[in-house]
């Protein structure tokens, strides 16, 4: 049975990747190694606690047998790491028996601290976390050879874009703001381990994914979230700033052929092919929103509570991002299945009916920063 360690799996594209991959093949089992901060929720993994893990809570269970484990703990903590990596720790066993060692054969860094503004009002998280985390997953990956190592990336670390042209995998990294200075660095940083220590990393640079369990700082939750309760919908500007759209679950069947067909050291961008202004993104959720909720509200009375704010990222809020993904489809295949209507959509009921998940989510720390990015007129 294979082994995947997943880290960062409890925030939002983690959490649906591990859902991916535990579905599409059964025989593979997975780790999840999480620290649990304000982004990461066990909320977004208990289905897959309670189908997959289960049995890991039996007495019946061995160390050969489960699919789905959860560890907390953090990247940087290389006791923990080298532990999970050489097969010294279990959830239920300190010491699992010398003949059945639980061997890490991949490892997909998903971990990050990954929002712009928040990297913004403090640097130190994302460089602790981005970049120091990040190499000590590789040193353990060189000291405990793994078959492949998937470092998750951002297309923010090419920078911007004019009106027109694609971001190639072989642009040059022109990164902004500090969180796309530290995912830049944690690249080079793979690369470099790639190429000194031959430890097989492939890189996988993805477009803004939207989709369930995302955190609601992010853009399309923020904005359902705050409809739904009658609250302004702070857009940036003027809310021109282009995006590429991408549903998650096409992001985690792209990652899944990187991992098993990628080619070691190369890079992958994953895009949607779906460039729209963050206005236009604004716009169809109160469309959708107003759709869905026809006796409560219509769409004109929704998007009176856009509210355009001053934009506190400045030069570091990039004007546009686009991604060239021919280099996935020649080589592997791969093209977006869900169209934004019909991924949009669904997300927007995932919201209405999971709105307790919201709630829960949504703690002191996140109404601190809310008010820090979206408080100031």
């Amino acid at each position: 049975m294979r082994t995947v360690l997943v880290t960062g799996a409890a925030g939002f594209i983690g959490s649906n990747f591990v859902r991916h991959v535990l579905q599409t093949h059964p025989d593979w089992r997975v780790v999840v190694l999480d620290k649990l901060t304000y982004a990461g929720n066990l909320a977004n993994l208990a289905d897959i606690e309670r189908q997959y893990g289960a049995a890991d809570q039996g007495t019946r269970a061995t160390h050969d047998t489960f699919r789905y484990r959860f560890v907390r703990g953090d990247i940087c903590d290389r006791q923990l790491v080298n532990s999970l990596f050489s097969g010294a720790y279990s959830t239920r066993h300190p010491s699992p028996p010398t003949h059945h060692p639980l061997k890490i054969d991949v490892v997909v860094n998903f971990a990050a601290e990954s929002h712009v503004d928040r990297s913004i009002l403090d640097a130190s998280a994302f460089i602790e976390t981005n970049i120091k985390g990040t190499q000590v997953l590789l040193e353990a990956a060189r000291q405990y050879p793994v078959d492949r190592f998937v470092q998750i990336s951002t297309d923010e670390v090419y920078g911007a874009l004019g009106e027109e042209g694609v971001f190639t995998e072989g642009s040059p990294l022109k990164p902004n703001s500090p969180y796309a200075a530290s995912k830049t660095a944690a690249d080079v940083l793979c690369s470099a381990y790639h190429k000194t220590y031959g430890v097989p990393v492939v890189i996988t640079r993805s477009s803004n994914n939207y989709g369930p369990y995302q955190f609601p700082e992010k853009l399309v939750p923020l904005m359902i979230r705050n409809a739904l309760v009658g609250k302004e919908l702070p857009v940036y500007g003027e809310g021109k700033q282009v995006r590429d759209w991408l549903y998650v679950e096409d992001n985690c069947r792209a990652i899944d052929m990187v991992l098993q067909r990628g080619r070691t050291g190369e890079v992958y961008n994953i895009g949607g092919d779906c460039e729209k202004r963050n206005i236009e993104i604004v716009c169809l959720i109160c469309e959708m929103l107003a759709s869905e909720l026809k006796e409560r509200n219509e769409a004109k009375d929704l998007k009176r509570l856009i509210t355009y704010i001053k934009d506190p990222r400045g030069a570091a809020h990039d004007f546009r991002y686009a991604l060239g993904c021919a280099k996935l489809q020649t080589e592997l295949g791969w093209k977006p299945k869900v169209g934004l209507k019909e991924g949009m959509i669904g997300t927007v009921r995932w919201y209405l009916k999971n709105q307790d998940w919201v709630e829960n989510v949504i703690t002191g720390d996140y109404q601190d920063y809310y008010e820090k990015v979206y408080g100031v007129r």
